[in-house]
């Protein structure tokens, strides 16, 4: 038994990582789960008229006017062979400051018609917080009114706005003309079964290595 010692108490350290790993994606699993719930939930309640500061990607509505005159285009996205960007749109308010909407993907080549509507009006949607710049973010074009960071303040400034809502608004709508709206909150992914999963058999891998060995090496004479 002696011959297991040290290879045995350089084994169990092992195990514990794996297992420790295992059990905190199982928590995060449950996480994850709790949270994609209460997306649900949200996404199918009504929107609730927005508050200042509101939650972040919570579903809100929005009254006040779209000032089609300070566009801009936000991102790339391809959808099937055609390139586009997301129409950012400010939503001027009576006593508060204007709010960046992303109203929906368009084509950057071959635009059909893009409805802009006139007047008051009432915009759902959720609620997107403003990024912060990463090192290897993308150069805006803020004279073309080019955007790839959602960076409010910013984007603000180069569209002739003197301030604006540290957060957007993404509209949500059915499918049907241009600019085509976001269908549903954004959902993070839920990868974290198959982690632990990982995890939990690579622990168990270890012990079955660790038992053959050990078999063989009691076997062993002396």
């Amino acid at each position: 038994m002696r011959r297991l010692l040290l290879p045995a108490l350089v084994m169990l350290p092992v195990l514990a990582i794996l297992l420790a790993l295992g059990t905190w994606q199982l928590q995060r699993l449950h996480w994850k789960t709790a949270l994609l719930a209460e997306i649900a939930a949200a996404e199918a309640a009504p929107a609730q008229p927005l508050a200042d500061p509101p939650r972040p990607w919570s579903k809100v509505s929005v009254t006040g006017r779209l000032d089609h005159g300070r566009e801009g285009l936000l991102g790339l996205e391809v959808r099937g062979p055609v390139l586009g960007s997301h129409l950012l749109v400010p939503l001027l308010r009576d006593g508060a400051p204007p709010i960046l909407v992303d109203r929906g993907w368009i084509p950057l080549e071959g635009r059909g018609p893009i409805a802009r509507p006139e007047g008051l009006v009432t915009l759902e949607g959720y609620v997107r917080p403003g990024e912060t710049l990463g090192l290897f973010a993308a150069t805006d074009d803020p004279a073309g009114r080019r955007f790839y960071s959602f960076v409010p303040a910013a984007i603000g400034a180069a569209l002739g706005l003197d301030r604006v809502a540290p957060y957007g608004l993404v509209v949500l709508g059915p499918p049907g003309g241009l600019p085509d709206p976001a269908r549903t909150l954004p959902r993070p992914t839920n990868s974290h079964l198959g982690y632990a999963i990982t995890w939990y058999g690579l622990a168990l891998s270890l012990l079955g290595v660790f038992a053959v060995w050990a078999r063989r090496r009691l076997k062993e004479p002396a």
